[in-house]
């Protein structure tokens, strides 16, 4: 999961050198209502269903995949 994110964070810091302002275009889903709430609603389906698995190790597991919820529902605008 560690290994996902710092992909995440690389890929914006490159992104941002090439064309300056892309991270803030890029990371604009955060600012986004609806896809924030699709981000959460995952997050929490993915914590209450693997709490019993994985203990409190999916907490991670689940904001990761909220977060890629969240940014699908509102991709970047070129």
């Amino acid at each position: 999961m560690v290994v996902a994110i710092a992909a995440l964070v690389i890929r914006t810091a490159i992104g941002e050198i090439r064309r300056p302002g892309s991270a803030r275009r890029q990371w604009a889903f955060l600012g986004s209502g609806r896809a924030m709430t699709a981000g959460l609603a995952t997050a929490l389906v993915v914590a209450v269903t693997g709490w019993q698995q994985a203990g409190a190790a999916v907490l991670a597991w689940a904001l990761l995949a909220g977060g890629l919820v969240a940014f699908l529902m509102d991709p970047p605008r070129e």
